[in-house]
């Protein structure tokens, strides 16, 4: 299922992080190991995380799982066919399915931690992350907006990484993110954009294996600002940023109006659009496959990807939670993993 890349010396093991261990994170992973146990295509994976913890979730939400725990990631591939290796970090708190607590804060950020060391030191492939629960994080503490912020810092880097939505017929690029609507327009440039398309088209080509990639640049404004009627940061920021992405030989169109820019149609002539905001990206690309599309996030030197959806405390425990878009995740880590492998 994942459309690896052939490559004679496999990648390791991939790293999932626990999530919030309230959350429906230990649940898709036992079903997604579930689904992959069997497959010989699936590059494994192995769980930083509580396994007391996952032998509670197996039990309670009626997925039969067997768990066993690692000491070090390279045993996970012998591991893998007949149980889901776990590395085992204890919760300091027993976790309450639904109940987010931020006593077990510690807990996550360490799986995450771990993960990004583990692939930093060629014991690990890639990090896919469970979702997380930012308040609980927060009240911990936690001095970062999100994952994405985090994972920066554990790398040392100081330019922001680009979070990029995908799924198979879109992939979207927010160039703000988790800020208010006011902020996100304030906060707009056309430095921003050239920086994120250019990272955004780098990573195409690298991770994605497009020679050719194609950039769509949305519009702010209702109608891309009706030549300036509705708005003017069309002409006075994104206008600008397409022109220079074209002089460094990016393949960027636009500004486009954002009404018109996800249907059927006008996706095939893009790789990849850049939007100016969270929900002018988020919203089509979780209309068109809410269970599929996948978080990964671009300008890391590593691999990092992640389901596409939080952390479900409504239905934790209930084995209900589906695993569809977290064995994309693995998938498109995976994929990613072998190409970098393979370079």
């Amino acid at each position: 299922m994942s459309g690896v890349v052939d490559n004679a010396t496999p990648p390791p093991p991939l790293a999932l992080t626990i999530g919030d261990p309230a959350g429906i994170g230990g649940e898709i992973t036992l079903k997604a190991w579930r689904r992959l146990r069997t497959d010989a295509a699936a590059l494994p994976f192995f769980l930083i995380g509580d396994a007391n913890h996952l032998e509670s979730v197996s039990r309670n939400s009626a997925i039969a799982a067997p768990i066993q725990i690692i000491e070090s990631p390279a045993e996970a591939t012998d591991v893998f066919p007949h149980a889901l290796p776990v590395l085992h970090t204890p919760l300091p708190i027993e976790a309450i399915a639904g109940t987010p607590n931020p006593g077990n804060a510690g807990a996550v950020l360490a799986s995450i931690e771990t993960a990004v060391r583990l692939v930093e030191a060629g014991q690990a492939a890639a990090v896919v992350t469970n979702p997380i629960h930012k308040q609980s994080l927060y009240q911990a503490g936690f001095g970062f907006p999100g994952h994405t912020e985090f994972l920066a810092s554990l790398a040392g880097i100081a330019t922001p990484p680009v979070m990029m939505l995908a799924c198979p017929s879109l992939r979207v690029v927010p160039v703000t993110v988790h800020v208010s609507l006011r902020e996100a327009i304030n906060s707009l440039s056309t430095e921003t954009i050239v920086a994120i398309s250019m990272i955004t088209a780098d990573a195409l080509k690298n991770d994605f294996a497009i020679a050719k990639p194609r950039i769509a640049i949305a519009g702010l404004n209702p109608h891309a600002g009706e030549g300036g009627g509705m708005g003017r940061e069309e002409e006075t920021i994104i206008g600008p940023a397409i022109d220079e992405l074209q002089k460094r030989g990016v393949d960027s169109s636009g500004p486009w109006p954002p009404d018109t820019l996800f249907h059927a149609a006008a996706r095939s002539g893009y790789d990849a659009a850049i939007c100016m905001y969270h929900d002018q990206a988020l919203i089509p690309i979780k209309t068109i496959d809410f269970d599929g599309a996948v978080n990964v996030t671009l300008g890391l030197p590593f691999v990092r990807t992640s389901p596409d959806h939080g952390t479900a405390f409504d239905i934790a425990g209930s084995g209900q939670a589906k695993e569809t878009s977290l064995l994309a995740a693995i998938a498109m880590a995976a994929d990613m993993a072998h190409r970098r492998n393979a370079r």
